[in-house]
């Protein structure tokens, strides 16, 4: 059955095609009889350029290469251009308009027979994938603590309306509890307001501590 442009079904949900779209790849070859780095358009629009504007050479792109990154692609270079691979690594780099890029490589040898002749790579451009995995973690991570304060808060107002102590006073009760069970104060905050509810329910536990 051929699958849909549209999206594909996963055990995660639907998955939209675009998902796919945010990782630019790019190829390189280089033969050891000519010793000339072969682009592919893909890795010269990773880098900021179009073919022809300039040549790819290890001269070339080191000075693009983050500084702090650049005695160990010297090495990796060093070490696939000798030993083969297949050798990944994980750089950074800025384009030819200073924007970061987050690069992974990975190389081998080119092969006759059992000859080693040159060494081919692909490059994979992790930049917005990195960046999308931030973001959803950053809102995820916003909408844990808007649930954890609120969660907070109701227990807040579960201990206020049974005991008479003020929002302040009730928030250093769950606190201290929090500290001498080791427990977070949202784990706390849950606790109260779970005992309230079942109490509420239950007529039979109307007697049990909320703390």
């Amino acid at each position: 059955m051929k699958p849909s442009s549209r999206h594909t079904d996963s055990a995660q949900g639907n998955v939209q095609h675009t998902d796919f779209l945010n990782c630019p790849t790019g190829f390189v070859e280089y033969y050891f009889a000519d010793g000339v780095f072969r682009w592919s358009d893909g890795l010269y629009r990773i880098y900021g350029y179009e073919r022809g504007e300039v040549v790819p050479t290890m001269e070339m792109v080191l000075p693009h290469v983050e500084p702090e990154d650049r005695p160990r692609v010297q090495a990796y270079w060093d070490h696939v251009s000798t030993q083969g691979g297949p050798s990944s690594i994980y750089l950074s780099i800025r384009d030819r308009k200073d924007h970061q890029h987050k690069l992974l490589y990975s190389a081998d040898y080119i092969m006759d027979g059992d000859t080693p002749i040159g060494v081919w790579g692909v490059v994979v451009d992790l930049t917005t994938s990195i960046h999308t995995d931030r973001h959803q973690l950053a809102t995820e991570a916003v909408a844990r603590s808007a649930l954890n304060r609120a969660v907070i808060e109701q227990a807040k107002g579960v201990l206020m309306g049974r005991t008479g102590v003020t929002a302040d006073q009730a928030y250093e009760l769950i606190n201290q509890l929090s500290q001498d069970t080791n427990r977070k104060v949202y784990a706390v905050a849950q606790d109260i307001v779970d005992r309230a509810t079942v109490r509420a329910g239950d007529p039979e536990n109307q007697g049990q501590p909320l703390l």
